[in-house]
């Protein structure tokens, strides 16, 4: 294939996911207690190691499923599904990353009409964009033959890459928090809407969450509503490659208040890196998926496992 010239490649890709601009907030809430936040208490085994592979790590759980990541120097979505007394089995890859691509994996699933539906990132190192696959039973997967959101234009905040997808469905749209990167490699967070889950418009206004001077980036948001508000759990990556969890709360899921709390690995195995979390509420209860690591590395090799939290008030 003739290779796309770099000033024209952005627009390119822009074209293939079928990406456009718009102005728009998720369904407003009308706000509650400040004074609210969220103590991160967890469990101090993994709920999933990783082996036989490298790595296990961004776990979404759906129902009885957890759509996780396994690295073994490609990464794969693989498959653990919960018993009755609430261990995981593991039931392997049931995605795997394209030959010479570098990953299949680090997504987010639903339950919709029927299907399981899996955003998820895909292509190689320098040119990550989000794809999406679906399947009856969470084991054989249809991929679409496009990607449904690429990076941004020349000079945009996400014109590098595009990753790290998280999705929810609030009536009539779909809405995914991602990260986006630019040319400097700093890591940001945005939005998107779609009516279909495959036709995306970002946010005109992304990014909508900054890092702070301090930090090297942000990635990997978690959204929920609960108490009010909107509430996002996300990764902060520190310039020495550790990383812990950050929350901040909205009441439009566009404009968010950082909230003064940071989330830490306590335990040998997640000393290093906690990130990676996925959010389920269970009547006033905020169920907690995350990984951890202790090697702080910026992509893979970290040890990866699973763990399981609670934020309680």
């Amino acid at each position: 294939m003739k290779r796309i010239p770099r000033p024209f490649a952005a627009a390119f890709l822009l074209f293939l996911s079928g990406c456009g601009y718009a102005d728009f907030t998720l369904p407003l809430v009308p706000g509650g207690d400040s004074s609210i936040s969220f103590r991160f208490a967890a469990e101090s085994a993994p709920v999933l190691t990783r082996e036989p592979f490298t790595d296990a790590l961004n776990p979404s759980v759906v129902g009885r499923m957890n759509f996780y990541s396994v690295f073994d120097g490609q990464w794969h979505t693989a498959l653990a599904t919960a018993g009755e007394g609430g261990q995981w089995h593991k039931r392997g890859i049931v995605l795997r990353a394209a030959p010479g691509d570098y990953i299949a994996a680090n997504g987010s699933a639903l339950f919709h009409v029927g299907q399981f539906w899996y955003w998820y990132e895909s292509g190689v190192r320098d040119n990550l964009r989000i794809s999406l696959a679906r399947s009856p039973d969470g084991l054989a997967w249809k991929r679409s033959p496009a990607s449904v959101l690429g990076p941004g234009p020349v000079g945009s905040w996400d014109e590098r890459a595009v990753a790290d997808p998280y999705v929810l469905r609030i009536s009539p749209y779909f809405y995914m928090y991602y990260l986006g990167q630019d040319r400097a490699v700093r890591q940001r967070l945005g939005v998107a809407r779609s009516a279909d889950g495959i036709h995306w418009q970002k946010l005109r206004s992304n990014p909508i969450l900054e890092p702070d001077q301090s930090d090297q980036g942000l990635g990997e948001p978690a959204v929920w509503q609960s108490d009010g508000f909107y509430w996002m759990l996300y990764t902060v990556r520190t310039f020495s490659e550790e990383r812990y969890l950050a929350l901040a709360r909205s009441t439009d899921g566009v404009k968010w208040t950082k909230l003064p709390v940071k989330y830490t690995g306590v335990e040998a195995w997640d000393a290093k890196v906690l990130c990676d979390p996925t959010v389920v509420v269970d009547g006033g209860r905020v169920l907690v998926w995350f990984g951890g690591g202790d090697v702080a590395s910026p992509d893979e090799n970290l040890h990866g496992q699973i763990g399981f939290a609670t934020l309680a008030k």
